[in-house]
């Protein structure tokens, strides 16, 4: 009868990984990667400020901006009016502090619509405008405002104080007017207020040295509802 005779085989598999490459130059470990040989990898070059030429600089467009003051949260930014001591006034004490006291109205909605009807004398600087910028960011901005059927999508005024400072002084005692107005008041609902663009606007006057700075309760809404002046502009 004839024997059979065993055939030692390799003890791992690693052991038949090695003999299979046995015929191929030998490379040290750090030239290769999860036993995959250096020439099967594509190389890749991490770029740095080191290798970019002089003056380029690497930026993600579409990354989002850092958060900017009228950013910050609701929250923060109601406990920093209430401690700066900013009062919420009705649409008829503004007004009768506008003509015995020369208080400022200022008006933070858009251009069109403070046109369109405004209290007489008010000042009008937007604190937010049509997005102007096409970055990535930007285009993604429109693309989902447009989502929601709104194709005039706005974005923060960046010259929101600057132009302010240029048409009121520091030591102006400021009514600040928006639409709806919005509350400091906390309410069953709403335990820390609601926020509106009028109070965004006086958190950002009171950060950059505005001292006598009002709130219109109830916006400008209110104010035209109520049948108080009201002036329109061409």
């Amino acid at each position: 009868m004839a024997t059979m005779t065993s055939i030692p085989l390799p003890s791992s598999s690693s052991s038949l990984h090695l003999n299979i490459y046995s015929s191929l130059p030998t490379f040290s470990p750090k030239h290769t990667h999860d036993h995959v040989p250096c020439w099967f990898r594509p190389t890749r070059q991490r770029l740095s400020s080191k290798t970019l030429p002089r003056g380029l600089r690497i930026r993600n467009a579409a990354t989002k901006p850092a958060k900017s003051p009228a950013e910050e949260d609701w929250k923060i930014k109601r406990e920093y009016l209430l401690q700066k001591k900013v009062r919420s006034v009705d649409v008829k004490e503004a007004l009768r502090l506008q003509k015995e006291n020369n208080f400022v109205i200022l008006d933070v909605r858009p251009e069109a619509e403070f046109k369109e009807a405004h209290p007489p004398g008010a000042i009008n600087v937007q604190i937010y405008r049509l997005i102007k910028e096409w970055t990535a960011w930007d285009i993604a901005r429109r693309a989902a405002f447009a989502f929601f059927g709104i194709f005039s999508g706005t974005e923060e005024n960046p010259e929101f104080i600057q132009s302010v400072e240029s048409k009121i002084d520091k030591n102006a005692k400021i009514i600040v007017a928006c639409a709806a107005g919005g509350t400091m008041k906390p309410t069953q609902n709403l335990p820390e207020g609601q926020q509106s663009r009028s109070l965004i606007a006086a958190y950002l006057l009171v950060l950059n040295g505005y001292a006598n700075v009002f709130h219109l309760e109830g916006g400008l809404y209110k104010w035209f509802k109520e049948e108080l002046p009201s002036v329109t502009e061409e």
